[in-house]
C-alpha cells in the first residue's frame, strides 16, 4: 500500500480538473467556431428572416418583401416604422388599404404600399416567433423630384440699372439643385436651402446689369435632380427691361403744294409702351381739317395756312420723348428749285481733295525739275575748269600733261 502525502494528492486532482476543464471547453469552443465560420461564409443560411431596402419616388407603388429560411409554419408578423402590425400571418391588421399582401409563401412574404409618401419613410420590420423571434428591417426610402421652379423679380429691370430674380423650387428631397442660363453659359447665383422636414426647399438669386437692348433676353432656370435620370425640369422667362420712350416723325419726301394731303407717322418705342400720343402744333392750334388717328395724323386740302412746325409728344413712367415736323406748302404756280441730295458737305470734301492732290503733284514736279537742272550746271562747271587749265597751258608753251609728276621711294 503506498501512501500518498495530501499536497501530492492535491496536484494531481488539480491537474485532473484542468484536462477536463480544457477538454470541455475544446468540446463547446470548436462546434461554435465551425458554426460561426459557416455564418460568415453563408450568411443567408444563418438568418431566419432576410430584408431588403427599398427606394421609391414619391406617389409612387413600393414593394417590400421579407424572405424565410426554413419556414415551419410559424407566425409571420410585418409591422410599420411606428411598431404598428400591418400584417399577422397574412391577415390585415391595420385598416390602411394602401397597403396590400400580394405574396405569402413559405420562401417570400410581399407586400406593397401604393401611392407613397415622405411620410411613409423608415423602417419596416419582418418578424419570424419560433423557438426564437428572428427579424430584420426593411428601409423604405422615398424620393421626391422637384416640380418645374418658378421666377421671382425682386428689383425690377430699368435701363441702367440692375436686375434681381430668384429661381425656387419649393419641394425636393434630396435637395434639388439649381443652375440659370443664357446663351448657354452660366450665371452665378446666390444659393440658399432651408430644411422643411423631409423635404427641402431651394433658391437661387442672381443680379445682373441691364441695357434696353437687353430687353426680351431668354434666360433659363434648370433644375437638376437625382430622381429626373438625367431630364431637367426648366422654367423659361423672357427679361423684362423698362426704358424711356423714343420718338420719331415718319414724313412724306417730296414739296407739298396747296391742295395735296399731307399723313405724318409718330414711331414710337419704349418699354412700356406709351399709350396715349400727344399731336400738337408750336404756337397754334391744330387746324380743324386734321385728323388724329392712333400715331397717325392726317390733314387734307394743305394750304398755306397749314405752314408751321408740328409736334408729336410720348411719354411713359420712366421717361418723355418728342419729335418736330416743319410743314412748307408752296403756291400751285411757284417754281421751286431742286437741290440735289448729295450734301454739300461731300460735295466740298472731294473738291478739297482734288486740289490737295493737284498741288501736291506740282510741288514735286517742281522740286524734281529744280534738283536735275542743278546736277546740269554742276557739271557743267566742272568741264569749264578743265578746259581752262589746258588753254592756260598752251599759252605758257607747257604740256598739260606735266601737272603731275610721279615720285618712286
Amino acid at each position: 500500500m503506498t501512501l500518498i502525502s495530501p499536497g501530492k494528492r492535491n496536484t494531481q486532482e488539480d491537474q485532473r480538473g484542468i484536462s477536463t476543464m480544457a477538454l470541455s471547453v475544446w468540446n463547446y469552443c470548436v462546434p461554435l467556431a465551425i458554426i460561426i465560420a459557416a455564418c460568415l461564409v453563408n450568411t443567408a443560411r444563418c438568418q431566419a428572416v432576410q430584408a431588403e431596402n427599398v427606394t421609391v419616388l414619391e406617389g409612387g407603388t413600393a414593394q417590400i418583401s421579407c424572405r424565410l429560411q426554413n419556414y415551419d409554419g410559424s407566425i409571420v408578423v410585418i409591422q410599420n416604422p411606428r411598431r404598428q402590425t400591418l400584417f399577422f400571418n397574412g391577415t390585415r391588421a391595420l385598416k390602411d388599404d394602401r397597403f396590400q399582401m400580394v405574396l405569402f409563401t413559405q420562401r417570400l412574404v410581399r407586400i406593397t404600399l401604393t401611392n407613397v409618401s415622405v411620410s411613409d419613410e423608415g423602417g419596416y420590420f419582418c418578424q419570424l416567433y419560433t423557438d426564437a423571434t428572428h427579424h430584420q428591417v426593411a428601409t423604405l426610402s422615398v424620393s421626391v423630384p422637384p416640380e418645374t421652379p418658378t421666377v421671382e423679380v425682386k428689383q425690377e429691370a430699368v435701363e441702367g440699372g440692375e436686375a434681381e430674380l430668384t429661381c425656387v423650387s419649393p419641394r425636393s428631397k434630396p435637395a434639388t439643385t439649381l443652375r440659370w442660363m443664357h446663351n448657354g453659359r452660366e450665371i452665378p447665383g446666390v444659393v440658399s436651402q432651408q430644411d422643411n422636414g423631409k423635404t427641402f426647399s431651394v433658391s437661387s438669386t442672381i443680379r445682373i446689369p441691364v441695357e434696353r437692348k437687353d430687353n426680351g433676353a431668354a434666360l433659363n432656370c434648370e433644375a437638376i435632380h437625382p430622381a429626373l435620370s438625367g431630364q431637367k425640369r426648366v422654367r423659361h422667362y423672357r427679361l423684362d427691361v423698362y426704358f424711356a420712350p423714343t420718338v420719331r416723325i415718319v414724313s412724306p419726301t417730296g414739296i407739298l403744294r396747296e391742295g395735296d394731303s399731307l399723313s405724318l407717322t409718330c414711331s414710337i418705342t419704349g418699354n412700356p409702351l406709351p399709350r396715349d400720343i400727344l399731336w400738337s402744333k408750336i404756337n397754334d392750334t391744330l387746324p380743324e381739317r386734321a385728323e388724329i388717328s392712333g400715331p397717325t395724323l392726317q390733314i387734307s386740302r394743305l394750304s398755306q395756312s397749314h405752314n408751321g412746325t408740328y409736334l408729336c409728344q410720348a411719354q411713359n413712367n420712366f421717361g418723355r420723348a418728342a419729335d418736330h415736323y416743319t410743314l412748307l406748302v408752296y403756291d400751285p404756280s411757284a417754281v421751286v428749285e431742286t437741290h440735289s441730295a448729295v450734301p454739300y458737305a461731300v460735295i466740298g470734301g472731294v473738291l478739297a481733295l482734288l486740289v490737295f492732290t493737284v498741288i501736291c503733284v506740282l510741288i514735286v514736279t517742281i522740286w524734281c525739275s529744280v534738283r536735275q537742272k542743278g546736277s546740269y550746271l554742276t557739271h557743267e562747271a566742272s568741264g569749264l575748269d578743265e578746259h581752262g587749265e589746258v588753254q592756260e597751258a598752251f599759252l605758257n608753251g607747257n604740256d598739260a600733261s606735266q601737272g603731275k609728276k610721279e615720285y618712286l621711294l
